[in-house]
């Protein structure tokens, strides 16, 4: 309730000023009603499609067991410091993906634009892969499975019935023949046209199936860290228990022993190609969300004590481990469809949507009750991508609330902010399930969220904590040797000892400083000189424009941090070096560890004054409240 408030020298009895009222109708940021809400949401967010789909296939294809190796060391050196270091500046800030690193280092905004770009991107695309499964799932409610034979109104002349192998041996196979699989996902549910010039129609029914999944994306996040928390202990959970059912069902298949020593077995000599170490890389980026915005939202919803180093680190072993057995669920399956096909399991391992819309739609087939692993299934992936969506959108949100709390941070604000990207971001996704939508989806994942937008953005992550952050206190060292010194780890590292009571592991605050920068670099560079254009199933190539289009989306993200930096140093009043040391200026607002409390207060004894930070008084406007 608003109180009325009588002010000096008003008359008696005079209200609040219009300015008090507004800041009493703003409402709560929001925390975490406990810390299962927040290790739930982040697990919903990590482990998705790609522990399914991508990681079981990347083993299998860079040296079985052996790739374990790269992956593990990827995940040491980048993947568990990055996650880290993203969580722990949104709780340290409590702020989202933007506004946290304006907090800590102005001139690295740009850091927060670009992630945002990418899951911009990502909120258009990624919920097109639910809608293709909410359509398998609804067409699995039927007595024989659509796909499983050729007696169908889009089946083609040319479509071959696989699974009847009496037919196999009695005709000569057309050198062009498909399976009734292909037929039904490329004809029946894609509409599949020649190619990106022409998009034909939108297929009205995967419109339906994107809508229904974007409704449900709605309602989980509408109300904030208070509906998300509850929601995700369903969806973080559910995926679980359909992967022990599909797992247990997997092994138990004549012929998974096969699939799963094919799996694991180990080719040392692949370690010598640096693709592998380059797959192992990325797998591990987008696997564990690393640079897109949502560890940071999530974080910032924590209490400023929560031991977020130890959540990280149980986090990032969940992820891997989800991932590692995922591999014998899927390649279990895969060895028992080689063997009732007398196939080579080579000739039927698939990854991505090849994997989850032919492969194993194939191998329920060849199973008793195909229909009920069919929805078992696709039920997994729903759940298993549903949350990774919302937990995009959410962290979306929560960036451009924090970036305007005066205007979104009111009662009803946030459902109509998540109502109108829910309703553009469908609006967009429609050219994607077009007859032709299927080459912009393979342009948006090859291009505007790839591995090397995230690699260039981590770079500039770790050099912004490990290198350039808080190095203003150090008022004896010039600009130059603020940034060679390396005293941003330490700062940061004081501000983790602040809020869960202890410094993390040397080797973390080594790897922010030296491992990560010089890995991240090095896969970047080496993804830039082996670079090959994106050909739709190794066959289709796109026309130049495409490829211009794709670039465009890659550089839309990396071009936000240099551009930035550029505007806001020239936007910054003062001499050269005045404007730099300002720009590296954490925000005097946030909190300090004791030990620079003290420090501060010395200095301020004897005479010293922060540096006037006038830039960050038009940045942060909104965010003072």
């Amino acid at each position: 309730m608003t109180r009325a408030v009588a002010k000096e020298g008003e008359p008696n009895g005079a209200t609040a000023v219009p300015e008090e009222i507004k800041k009493e109708e703003m409402e709560e940021r929001g925390q975490w009603s406990s810390k299962m809400e927040f290790v739930l949401s982040v697990a919903g967010e990590i482990i998705g499609l790609g522990n399914v789909w991508r990681f079981p296939y990347l083993c299998y294809k860079n040296g079985g067991g052996a790739f374990l190796i790269p992956y593990l060391i990827f995940l040491f050196t980048c993947g568990i410091p990055l996650f880290f270091l993203e969580t722990a500046l949104g709780q340290y800030t409590s702020q989202g993906g933007v506004t946290a690193w304006r907090k800590i280092c102005p001139i690295f905004e740009g850091i927060g634009y670009a992630s945002q770009v990418i899951e911009c991107y990502l909120n258009i695309y990624y919920i097109i892969i639910l809608s293709w499964a909410l359509f398998y799932l609804f067409s699995s409610f039927t007595t024989v499975l659509p796909w499983a034979s050729c007696n169908n109104p889009w089946n083609s002349d040319l479509c071959v019935d696989i699974l009847n192998s009496s037919r196999l041996d009695n005709r000569t196979l057309p050198a062009n023949a498909t399976s009734p699989m292909i037929e039904f996902w490329e004809k029946r549910v894609l509409g599949l046209t020649d190619g990106i010039h022409k998009l034909g129609a939108v297929r009205w029914e995967l419109a339906l199936c994107l809508l229904l999944a974007w409704i449900i994306c709605y309602f989980c996040i509408w109300k904030g860290v208070k509906s998300t928390g509850k929601v995700v202990y369903f969806t973080a959970t559910f995926p679980y228990v359909m992967l022990i059912i599909l797992l247990v069902r997997g092994v138990t298949l004549p012929g998974a022993t096969e699939g799963i020593v094919f799996y694991l077995k180990p080719d040392i000599s692949r370690l010598a190609d640096p693709q592998v170490w380059m797959d192992a890389g990325t797998q591990i980026f987008f696997s564990y969300a690393i640079c897109q915005g949502c560890l940071t939202a999530l974080g910032s919803y924590n209490k400023y004590t929560n031991n977020c180093y130890r959540d990280c680190i149980m986090l990032c072993f969940l992820n891997s481990a989800t991932s590692f057995i995922a591999g014998f669920a899927i390649f279990s399956v895969l060895g028992f469809m080689a063997r009732e096909q007398a196939v080579p399991i080579a000739e039927v391992a698939e990854s991505g949507p090849g994997l989850a819309f032919i492969a194993y739609p194939m191998a329920v087939t060849m199973m008793p009750v195909s229909q009920l692993w069919s929805c078992l299934f696709f039920l997994m992936l729903i759940f298993l991508g549903l949350d990774s969506q919302f937990v995009c959108v959410e962290s979306m949100v929560t960036a451009v609330i924090d970036m305007f709390p005066g205007v979104f941070r009111k009662k009803g604000r946030r459902e109509l902010l998540i109502l109108a990207v829910a309703v553009i971001c469908y609006l967009l996704g429609l050219l994607l399930v077009t007859e032709g939508g299927m080459y912009i989806f393979q342009l948006f994942d090859y291009y505007a969220a790839s591995g090397t937008c995230l690699l260039f953005l981590a770079i500039f992550e770790v050099i912004c904590v490990g290198w350039v952050y808080g190095n203003n206190n150090d008022l004896t060292s010039d600009f130059v040797s603020v940034l060679t010194g390396g005293q941003g780890a330490n700062r940061f590292y004081d501000n983790i000892e602040d809020m869960i009571g202890f410094r993390p592991w040397p080797l973390i605050k080594i790897c922010w400083l030296v491992f990560t920068p010089g890995l991240c670099l090095a896969v970047f560079l080496f993804s830039l000189i082996k670079y090959t254009p994106l050909k739709y199933n190794n066959s289709y190539v796109y026309p130049p424009w495409g490829y211009v289009v794709g670039w465009l989306m890659a550089l839309s993200s990396m071009v936000c941090i240099p551009l930035y930096a550029i505007f806001i140093l020239l936007k910054t009043k003062g001499p050269l070096k005045q404007r730099l040391t300002q720009l590296i200026s954490p925000a005097e607002d946030l909190p300090q560890p004791k030990k620079h409390m003290a420090g501060l207060s010395e200095l301020k004894r004897k005479g010293w004054s922060p540096p006037a930070q006038e830039v960050l008084s038009i940045t942060e406007r909104e965010t003072h409240f």
